[in-house]
């Protein structure tokens, strides 16, 4: 299902020229490329990354101090169509969110092509950051670094290959969500992100950590259905918390009625 989503996804935006194909079958260039969904991978985070200020650093100087969840973008700076097309979607989502990144989650986004160097990361994270139209800290751009950027695609499931005969990269069209500790914890497909979805899987990423009460309501409301790959309302807990809630009410005015007769009571004596 995932793999069929992606290959009409890379048909529909071109990086491949049309040929017939066969219904069931995968063409040569897609071979290999897809999501394979790791969830609860924990990643490497002594692996490194060259940033958009041209040093190299850990992951781990991302993970773990400031107990928020991150949102991983692969993508290359130099990617005809469909890697801009994702930050466009995810950048769009990211303005809807009544959250900001750099304060309830951040984003790291790493580029797949070992020819990208910082100087292109650091025009495209001035690019998006000021797509995102709010002041934002937290989303960081980086260029490969040793080829790293393969190493953690493969433990997160993220398979790609080089098309020498197109010059471009096959991928996926997708983002992750990980914990605060860099486990995986969600895969959102397309170009497309519902900001309802994102905020879910935030919510869950960082276990309800960064978000009220209202943040676990709705997760109670929710449920991810891996089918639908999206969160869909599931309204038996919502009528379990709607009958809670009568219970609650009903129980407040018998025992307000209670102390109001008591007290009538004790004056009428």
């Amino acid at each position: 299902m995932i793999r069929q989503s992606i290959l009409l996804l890379s048909l529909s935006c071109g990086l491949f020229a049309a040929s017939p194909v066969s219904p069931g079958t995968v063409p040569m260039e897609l071979e290999g490329v897809g999501i394979e969904e790791k969830l609860g991978t924990q990643i490497d985070l002594d692996l490194n990354f060259v940033g958009s200020d041209g040093h190299a650093v850990p992951l781990r100087s991302f993970f773990g101090s400031k107990g928020r969840p991150r949102v991983l973008i692969f993508a290359y700076y130099t990617c005809p169509m469909l890697c801009s097309m994702v930050l466009n979607g995810a950048s769009q989502s990211f303005r809807e969110l009544p959250w900001t990144i750099g304060k309830e989650f951040d984003v790291l986004t790493i580029s797949i092509d070992p020819r990208d160097d910082w100087q292109l990361a650091s025009k495209k994270k001035a690019t998006y950051l000021t797509n995102y139209e709010r002041s934002a800290t937290g989303w960081d751009f980086f260029a490969d670094y040793s080829g790293n950027a393969k190493l953690l695609a493969e433990q997160v499931g993220f398979h790609y290959k080089w098309d020498s005969t197109k010059e471009q990269y096959a991928h996926a069209a997708a983002m992750l969500v990980l914990t605060p500790e860099g486990k995986v914890s969600r895969y959102l497909y397309g170009v497309k992100f519902k900001p309802r979805d994102l905020r879910l899987s935030l919510t869950e990423a960082s276990e309800s950590r960064t978000g009220a009460s209202f943040e676990r309501f709705l997760l109670y409301c929710f449920h991810y259905d891996p089918n639908a790959r999206s969160y869909v309302f599931f309204a038996t807990n919502l009528m379990r918390a709607g009958g809670v809630l009568v219970v609650l009410v009903l129980g407040t005015v018998l025992w307000r009625l209670f102390r109001a007769e008591n007290q009538r009571m004790r004056t009428a004596q």
